[in-house]
């Protein structure tokens, strides 16, 4: 496994600074669930993980990042707030990149709030330590680039769907090629879809009963499911998928409109100026999401970050499926956008899909030292 030269000290304090500050340091368990990862990233995300597997044990997986551990240290705690500085190795491949480290430092901070908490005040605060930290390394390229999965989702809301095809197209906000298979197909009618095939059945039946049925079919098939996946979320994929078959297509105009949507990237007031300009943009949630921007961008340039620094782009979102709010990332124009130096977000949703009964706010954010740093990866 190839591993990334070490950050010098001096640098790496610099860039670690903004982020370790008023939070409390934690550590996660390196062997990480591989279902419940799968569950939350998708299923592209299996060929980058490093699987390991006991014999007669579940299949785990080195950390990939710190996220999800550091979500599930919190709500462990019991605690309705929290702000906690990690630093460590975390593991990745990059089937299409052999010549990248897979071993690499990742630091960072995560900061969860009660619900009431100013959510475009803590997105804010994130975006700028992130930037600052970035900046500290002593690269001169940096931009950093922000995007929102909830106002993709304002959009889609505005354009009047079907709730299965709105629901499909929000589940692709950050996979840029489903999206543009929606595209593709606009004007198309929904295929007829046989009956009595297993994902109809459980399309009809509610998730609990959908994920019993599926053990039942298991039992009488004598199958053992492998890698890692339960029958709750096999069952789910397979009502997606029915649903899917009879959802009806884009229309021709509502395409047009998305796909404009998906095309601006610009600097952040000609990017909300292109979004209000698109026929079809309405809807009191797209107007308030716009409206945040504003105020956002406002506390985003008080917090430190030059507004000449900053774009936007309405297809910014992450490898990993959980964040549904901001995203953003700090881009070196000498590494490209393949090899973001800090990247973060907000996932109100991850407490809630992690089992959790609270509703508070979660944003956070990672910073790469070795690609932080100016003399580090080129």
């Amino acid at each position: 496994m190839r591993a990334e030269p070490r950050v010098p000290n001096e640098a790496l304090s610099a860039i670690r600074a903004p982020l370790s500050a008023g939070a409390s340091s934690v550590d996660a368990p390196i062997l990480q669930p591989l279902g419940l990862l799968l569950e939350l990233a998708g299923e592209a995300m299996r060929a980058r993980l490093f699987v390991v597997q006991a014999e007669g044990g579940e299949e785990a997986c080195l950390r990939p990042d710190f996220t999800v551990p550091v979500t599930r240290l919190h709500l462990e705690s019991g605690a309705a707030s929290g702000r906690y500085y990690y630093e460590g190795k975390a593991f990745r491949a990059s089937p299409d990149h052999a010549d990248r480290a897979e071993e690499f430092v990742q630091i960072g901070v995560e900061r969860f709030d009660a619900a009431a908490t100013d959510a475009l005040e803590a997105d804010a605060e994130i975006a700028a330590l992130a930037w600052t930290s970035a900046v500290a390394g002593g690269r001169d390229d940096l931009l950093l680039w922000l995007g929102d999965i909830g106002l993709f989702a304002a959009f889609v809301d505005g354009l009047d769907l079907a709730p299965s095809l709105a629901a499909r197209l929000k589940r692709a906000a950050s996979r840029p090629r489903l999206l543009q298979a929606e595209l593709a197909r606009a004007g198309a009618q929904a295929k007829p879809v046989e009956s009595g095939g297993l994902a109809d059945l459980l399309a009809e039946r509610s998730s609990d009963e959908a994920a019993v049925l599926l053990e039942e079919v298991w039992a009488l098939a004598g199958i053992e499911p492998v890698g890692g996946r339960g029958p709750a979320e096999i069952a789910q994929r397979l009502i997606r998928r029915a649903q899917a078959a009879r959802a009806p297509a884009l229309s021709v105009e509502q395409a047009q409109s998305l796909g404009r949507f998906l095309g601006i990237s610009d600097t952040p007031a000609k990017a909300l100026a292109a979004i209000r300009a698109i026929p079809g943009a309405r809807g009191k949630a797209l107007t308030a999401a716009l409206a945040d921007w504003e105020q956002r961008l406002v506390l985003i340039t008080k917090a430190g970050v030059p507004e000449g620094a900053m774009l936007m782009a309405t297809t910014l979102g992450h490898a990993f499926e959980y964040y549904d709010g901001l995203t953003f990332e700090v881009r070196s124009t000498a590494l490209g956008a393949d090899r973001p130096v800090a990247v973060g977000g907000r996932y109100d949703g991850l407490p809630a899909r992690l089992e959790s009964p609270a509703h508070g706010r979660a944003v956070g954010c990672m910073v790469r030292p070795w690609r932080a740093f100016k003399g580090g990866e080129a």
